[in-house]
């Protein structure tokens, strides 16, 4: 008869030998977090954590978030073992082409992943956010009797993650809004890739985890699961701090000669390796991938466990709809990922306003607020000058958990990531915002947003060497065209009030991430009496004017440039040389459009072509082609005024105009 405890240990090995074969055979990855981590997820996936294997898109699940991603075998076992649409060939298929197990999880492509992770510190701090979706739709839409948002984030995060800076601005704050229903188990094996953990990180982690005011525990045997099993129970007692649980464990555990090594964070085990560790563990030789019937009986339960979870809380659900119908509406219309009725006839009518595109997006995000409830967001520190502050609303903290205003302080980067986590957690449309030069701070998660689609506004505002004094260390250059390098990344950069209104029209209904460039500067409004609506910025570039001559040039260019492209145009129309020009918001979009379109606004035929920009030419030679000629700003910006960097730097309608001419008189 076999007992409880002799079925756990033989579950919590199937697990690592899951993780062992996957990787053996693959002849790539990193077997050894999964072997020392598995009794602590094990203990987690079966006791404690609510989620329906036959529905991964529950919204009132607990989340798991493996921040340690490189472990991603550790959870491909646990999902197909637990009864995901995850079947043992997707194990047997790890990091093979078009794998449902890429080499590090991704959540598009497997399902059970919530975030995609790999990225250290980036897991961690998505969980953040996803812990502060949960607390803002909670206050928002719970009612005595009825706590429809009502779950826990689980995450493993390892020696590495806690390294990364993002992971310490992530956890501080979360210290400082007191997360409660955010529990870390950390995966603390004393190995990374290099060697011990003595090599750079000898620091007392729990200690500053304490003075990040997170409840703090230790578990000295990962292997003890009564332990691990008692230190959970007690985090999910605390409600006024986020937890973290440091386990002691052992990477490779089991291996006879690999455990405890650096040789087994990142390597397969070897041929021989194996043998001996499935030996050492008692473990069946052969056959490879073998899951003993009564483990996976085990793990199974899952399933029905999980029907029962969200069969209950779709009882509660149905009970508050007939109580509370309208909040029940708003509910089903932001899971739906639905925008209200109306809601882009409530933005502004500023085309005739003389605006900074900051101060016009500003007049934007409060007409949504309005009447798009789950619109929320903010800032590092920056809100009054990026316009990102929300009217009349309060700012979410420990006592207010209600505010849409999110203050992140000057932490960039966590503030990308923790964004990240609230719009994958579901339900939000979250937008956070900076300036421009600071997206160098944020762009592992403007990266990730793109990778994962998640649905993240980002707003950047002091766009280019028009923000003045603040001089070169403020002034983006090559922040535009290397955003515009990351794949599925909206670029919109406005050329006025009324194309900005439209770009976040185009926001609010992206399925993927989108950035805007925003002025500091006032800009006047481009006039378009018989001229295209500034909604053509959906398709990216437009041909907002051209000459009555035959065109022999096209100029072309985006947000506060294409004003002075226009005055060009008319310099150049009254010497007889006519010109189209193009107002190119978002390559991005512009690349969508069929080929058609795109020789519509660009002919071929005409090569002559200029492209202005206030930032570092790279990627306009695409458009420009051989003939043609970019002013743009290949070198460090000034500090002056922003009118006379605009001067100095060649962004006039005579430098442009000479710039047409002298490539006419070259051809």
């Amino acid at each position: 008869m076999i007992t409880k405890m002799d079925l756990e240990t033989k579950c919590i090995n199937t697990i690592r030998m899951l993780a062992v074969d996957g990787v053996q055979k693959a002849n790539s990855g990193h077997p050894g977090m999964p072997m020392g981590a598995a009794p602590m997820a094990y203990t987690l996936w079966t006791e404690f954590l609510r989620h329906n294997p036959t529905n991964p898109a529950w919204p009132n699940r607990d989340r798991f978030i493996l921040s340690a991603g490189h472990g991603s075998m550790l959870l491909y076992s646990l999902l197909h073992l637990t009864g995901y649409d995850l079947s043992l060939d997707d194990l047997k298929n790890f990091r093979q082409w078009n794998s449902r197990t890429p080499g590090h999880p991704e959540s598009r492509i497997t399902p059970g992943v919530e975030t995609t992770t790999g990225p250290l510190g980036q897991g961690i701090s998505n969980a953040v956010g996803i812990t502060i979706a949960e607390a803002h739709i909670a206050e928002k839409f719970n009612r005595p009797s009825f706590p429809i948002m009502d779950h826990y984030t689980y995450v493993i995060v390892g020696d590495g993650d806690l390294m990364e800076g993002v992971s310490a601005e992530a956890s501080s704050l979360a210290g400082h809004l007191g997360l409660g229903k955010l529990i870390v188990l950390y995966d603390n094996n004393h190995i990374t890739i290099e060697g011990s953990t003595d090599l750079a990180f000898t620091e007392d982690v729990m200690a500053r985890y304490i003075a990040y005011d997170w409840h703090v525990q230790k578990v000295e045997n990962g292997n003890d699961t009564s332990a691990i099993r008692e230190a959970i129970e007690n985090a999910r007692q605390v409600t006024s701090r986020p937890s973290i649980i440091s386990v002691r464990t052992h990477i490779a555990y089991g291996s006879p000669n690999k455990q405890d090594s650096a040789g087994a964070h990142g390597a397969p085990l070897g041929d021989e390796e194996v043998l001996l560790t499935k030996k050492n563990l008692g473990w069946p030789v052969e056959p490879d991938f073998h899951i003993p019937e009564d483990s996976l009986a085990e793990f199974r339960k899952a399933v029905k466990r999980g029907e029962e979870y969200e069969g209950a809380w779709f009882s509660l659900f149905t009970e508050y709809q007939e109580k509370y119908t309208d909040l029940a509406k708003a509910w089903n219309t932001m899971w739906k990922g639905e925008l209200p009725d109306g809601w882009e006839e409530a933005l502004p009518d500023l085309s005739s306003e003389t605006l900074a595109t900051r101060a016009a997006s500003g007049r934007a995000i409060n007409a949504l607020s309005r009447i798009v409830p789950n619109l929320i967001g903010g800032s590092a520190d920056l809100a009054p000058s990026t316009n990102t502050l929300i009217d009349g609303e309060g700012s979410f903290s420990r006592e207010d958990r209600a505010g849409r205003n999110l203050h992140f302080g000057v932490r960039e980067h966590a503030m990308g990531a923790i964004a990240n986590g609230m719009a994958l957690h579901g339900a939000l449309r979250p937008y956070v915002a900076t300036f421009l030069i600071f997206s160098d701070y944020m762009r592992p998660t403007l990266r990730l947003a793109s990778l994962e689609r998640a649905r993240t506004i980002f707003v950047f505002t002091h766009d280019s060497i028009g923000l003045g004094e603040d001089g070169p260390t403020h002034q983006p250059i090559e922040q535009i065209p290397s955003l515009r390098a990351i794949p599925d990344l909206i670029d919109l950069r406005p050329a006025d009030a009324a194309e900005t209104v439209e770009a976040w029209k185009i926001a609010m209904k992206s399925d993927s991430p989108v950035f805007l460039a925003l002025t500091r500067q006032k800009l006047e409004p481009l006039h378009r009496d018989g001229r295209p609506p500034a909604s053509s910025i959906s398709r990216g570039a437009y041909i907002l004017a051209e000459s009555g001559y035959d065109h022999q040039a096209v100029i072309m260019a985006s947000g506060s440039e294409v004003a002075t492209a226009l005055a060009a145009m008319e310099l150049l129309q009254e010497k007889g040389i006519g010109v189209r020009v193009v107002n190119f918001a978002s390559f991005e979009l512009f690349e969508q459009q069929d080929d058609d379109y795109r020789n519509e606004v660009l002919p071929p035929e005409i090569t002559l072509r200029v492209a202005i920009e206030a930032a570092a030419s790279f990627g306009w030679e695409r458009y420009v082609g051989l003939n043609g000629a970019v002013i743009g700003v290949d070198r460090f910006g000034a500090s002056a005024p922003g009118n006379v960097n605009f001067e100095k730097f060649g962004f006039t309608a005579e430098n442009i105009a000479a710039t047409v001419q002298n490539l006419l008189s070259n051809t």
